[in-house]
């Protein structure tokens, strides 16, 4: 299965087009993939299947590419911690 890569902002543009589409997305920015956009049509045994189908192929992908997709998870989490609060700056009268 062929899948087409595409910029963040191109994706969005298209959004209606890709949707229709059933082709599979890798969605980049600045030039490196952050995601993946699966469409799926029919019934909700044919999503299942897609879905099911899809997997196969990022694990294959991944693997491909010798992403270790617990050092994924566990650099998501670490960036996702919340930082401290940070301070609003005070407004200025004019």
């Amino acid at each position: 299965m062929e899948t087409t890569k595409v910029g963040i902002k191109e994706f969005r543009a298209g959004m209606a087009e890709y949707i229709a589409s059933s082709t599979p997305v890798a969605v980049t920015r600045h030039g490196q993939t952050v995601g993946y956009f699966i469409p799926t049509q029919g019934s909700t045994d044919a999503d299942i299947a897609a879905l099911k189908q899809a997997s196969k192929t990022l694990d294959r992908l991944l693997a491909a590419q010798g992403v270790d997709v617990e050092e994924v998870v566990a650099e998501f989490k670490a960036v996702r911690k919340p930082a401290s609060p940070r301070k609003k700056p005070k407004a200025t009268a004019a």
